[in-house]
């Protein structure tokens, strides 16, 4: 009984994943006619630019770029406001001994790599593809991507007020502690900026924004490059954890420096990675479906301008299954729409002729 209702489920799921791909290749055989008549509609053909589609693609999510405007104030808000300044004992102090010294990856050089180098490659595809529908949603997702973990980071930070590894150099930069008689809290004779900042280590605000950057990077490379298309290219991998392995060394650079505690770091990658994953899934499907490599909009986009052309002409030609397969947009191995067999499109437009 046990392995029969094994099998019903198997089957059953199966099914689902059969009805699922003949939906999306139906979709697909809607376009048939229109390339074999010449009539195929203007986002079909790769002509949707920045300037021919990108002042319609900006006013669609007008909304999305207010909700931005918005966070990029929350997070001035949150470097400014004081942090919550956790009780550090004088017991306290033998773990936050040690010693202060500089960034190895300094504060500006973040935005570079959370967002200009991802920013690049996203560009370098937008060059050769021509798709404002795709840089549009890669630009939006990678900028709301960095932004929603730098406000959740900042907010974390502020909230916990964790002292950082080297918070006694920060506290006391002439080595001489000073604590309540009382309560033996510290009463810090360092600069307020410093000691600010010494507030501030859980989590890693580094860590997380490379993984958010870096991340949404990764999925994003996945989908172009169809990393999980199981042919068994490892190479593909090698590519998209590349830029998982330089967020990766930023986090270890954090604990070598001393700016962070171990579990700093390791709180702000899985915040990153899991906000950058979020993000891509809402803009685009996932890299291992057939339509991995595209964003959701222009599926929509596609869909609509489709129906638009079925509905404003009179097209009787039947389609069979063999020749749906024969038209594949974004084929296996390319960015555009393959033709497999051009006999059967000839005999296609003889009987559409006809």
């Amino acid at each position: 009984m046990r392995m029969s209702s094994q099998s019903v489920l198997k089957a059953s799921y199966a099914s689902v994943e059969d009805e699922r791909q003949s939906d999306r290749i139906e979709r697909r055989s809607s376009l048939i006619p229109q390339v074999i008549s010449g009539e195929m509609p203007e986002i079909q053909l790769g002509a949707h630019t920045i300037r021919s589609h990108g002042t319609k693609v900006a006013r669609a999510h007008m909304h999305d770029w207010f909700v931005f405007i918005f966070l990029v104030i929350m997070e001035i808000i949150l470097n400014v406001i004081e942090p919550f300044h956790r009780f550090v004992g004088a017991e306290m102090m033998d773990d936050l001994k040690y010693p202060l010294q500089d960034n190895t990856v300094p504060i500006w050089a973040v935005p570079i790599i959370a967002i200009l180098l991802p920013l690049v490659v996203i560009l370098i595809y937008y060059f050769i593809r021509k798709d404002v529908y795709d840089l549009h949603q890669a630009v939006l997702g990678l900028l709301f991507s960095v932004l929603v973990t730098g406000v959740l980071t900042d907010a974390i930070k502020d909230a916990v007020g964790r002292p950082r590894p080297d918070f006694f150099w920060r506290c006391f930069p002439d080595g001489k502690g000073v604590f309540d008689p009382v309560t033996s809290n510290v009463m810090c004779t360092g600069l307020k900026s410093v000691i600010k900042e010494g507030h501030k280590s859980f989590p890693s605000g580094h860590t997380s924004w490379c993984f958010a950057g870096l991340g949404f990077l990764s999925w994003y490379t996945a989908g172009k490059i169809r990393a999980f298309d199981q042919r068994g290219h490892v190479a593909k991998l090698c590519i998209i954890v590349f830029p998982l392995l330089i967020a990766a060394l930023v986090g270890v650079s954090r604990v070598d420096d001393y700016w962070h505690h171990w579990q700093d770091v390791f709180a702000g990658g899985l915040l990153g990675l899991t906000v950058a994953s979020f993000c891509y899934l809402q803009f685009f499907p996932p890299p291992y479906d057939i339509d991995g490599w595209g964003p959701h909009i222009y599926f929509q986009m596609l869909a609509e301008s489709s129906n638009e052309t079925q509905t404003g002409s009179v097209n009787g030609l039947n389609v069979a299954p063999l020749e749906i397969e024969n038209v594949r947009m974004h084929s296996r191995g390319g960015m555009g729409m393959g033709v497999s067999d051009d006999n059967s499109l000839n005999e296609m437009e003889r009987g559409r002729r006809r």
